[in-house]
């Protein structure tokens, strides 16, 4: 058999040219978007442009919040709804928003406490009994904040009681795992809790991604983004979010927020295109995550505190080696497709990875094309904070 045609066999192994399918978009939100005076069609094209399908912009006017739909309509975006009357007005604003195309769902808070648990379960049934069909949203703490000032005995405490007592269709939280001293080894138990718990409810959870340096956070690189919408994505996470699209006041008090993808002036940075770039690439693999299901997850080489080493070899695998490096490996079933999910744990240093398959595989390259990799030990690249996808038949 010749060399041509030994690839060209292989290639038709992979079946498939791509893993993503029409229809199959992974939700992609921008946090504390347009400002209400720069709500306009070519701003909301622009958002659109950066691979933002959702937008949640903090507006206080109905009529602003009103305006933002009409837009999102125009520009293929999904509102994430709130304005200063939600909570006073409950039934009239719902009702008059609850049939809009544009409308994805509504905004109760951010960050609660234990204590305020029951009114906003309160809240969200009086949102319910107007409209049942759109989700309500709300985002949690990360690990490692005052438990007893919120009320909780832990974060696993506070994350069950808030799935048991308010009792919403999503989990959201947000933890910023990059900071100027390097990476937070908290962040894989975050993760975990909130998989475990989200699991145990059979609800879906939403992660974080930082697109604005601020405070103890530095300017977030392209290897900043790509370990932690990876790392979220393998453990489970359905929908990712960006804290934040517009930059906020550089006067807001002690954090010094600046670059991010939108300048609070209203100019694009740098990190606008890396966003973008970024956002492109996972909708290109979207048919990866949408509609799977994690059945195997842990880290090889340094375990982390609070983070599950990785029990046995995932089905189909016949060897796996990251040279000690930490990674963290994921298994997720879709249909009859298995994925199999590799994602560096250093935000510093390159590893690599050589792997056996037990039969043919294919790697899922940045376009979401498939490229055939063969059941022979191979060895990978794997940049610092970077990803290595493959189907596995």
């Amino acid at each position: 058999m010749t060399a041509a045609l030994a690839a060209l066999l292989l290639a038709a192994s992979c079946g498939e040219k791509t893993c993503t399918r029409p229809g199959e978009t992974l939700p992609i939100l921008a946090w504390h978007s347009i400002p209400a005076d720069q709500l306009t069609e070519e701003r909301f094209q622009e958002l659109a442009d950066a691979g933002f399908n959702i937008n949640f912009s903090h507006l206080w006017s109905l009529n602003d919040a009103l305006k933002s739909l009409e837009l999102g309509q125009k520009t293929g975006v999904k509102i994430l709804f709130t304005c200063g009357d939600l909570y006073g007005k409950t039934d009239s604003i719902v009702s008059l928003v609850k049939d809009h195309p544009a409308l994805w769902g509504y905004f109760l808070r951010d960050e609660p406490w234990c204590k305020d648990f029951p009114d906003l379960a309160a809240w969200a049934r009086r949102i319910e009994a107007v409209d049942k069909t759109h989700p309500l949203y709300l985002n949690l703490f990360p690990i490692g904040i005052d438990y007893p000032t919120i009320g909780a005995k832990d974060y696993r405490d506070y994350v069950r009681r808030f799935i048991d007592e308010v009792s919403l269709p999503m989990v959201s939280f947000d933890h910023y795992p990059v900071r100027l001293d390097g990476l937070r080894q908290d962040w894989y138990e975050n993760l975990e809790i909130i998989r475990e718990e989200s699991a145990r409810s059979g609800l879906p959870f939403w992660a974080f991604a930082m697109c604005v340096p601020h405070w103890h956070y530095p300017e977030p690189t392209e290897t900043h983004l790509r370990i932690e919408v990876y790392t979220d994505l393998a453990y489970g996470a359905s929908g990712l979010q960006y804290f934040t699209y517009w930059t906020p006041s550089p006067d807001t008090e002690g954090f010094n927020y600046r670059g991010g993808p939108i300048t609070y002036d209203g100019q694009r940075t740098p990190m606008y295109d890396r966003v973008k770039t970024l956002n492109a690439e996972l909708q290109a693999r979207a048919g990866v995550f949408v509609g799977s299901e994690v059945v195997q997850v842990g880290v090889v080489g340094d375990v982390p505190p609070g983070a599950t080493p990785l029990e046995g070899l995932p089905e189909g695998v016949v060897s796996l080696d990251t040279h000690g490096s930490r990674a963290l490996v994921s298994l997720l079933k879709k249909g009859k497709d298995t994925f199999l999910m590799v994602v560096s744990g250093s935000i510093e240093e390159p590893m690599t990875l050589d792997i056996a398959f037990r039969k043919k595989a294919c790697e899922v390259d940045r376009e979401g094309r498939y490229v055939p990799v063969g059941k022979h030990p191979a060895s990978f690249a794997v940049e610092a904070g970077d990803v290595r996808i493959f189907r596995i038949r």
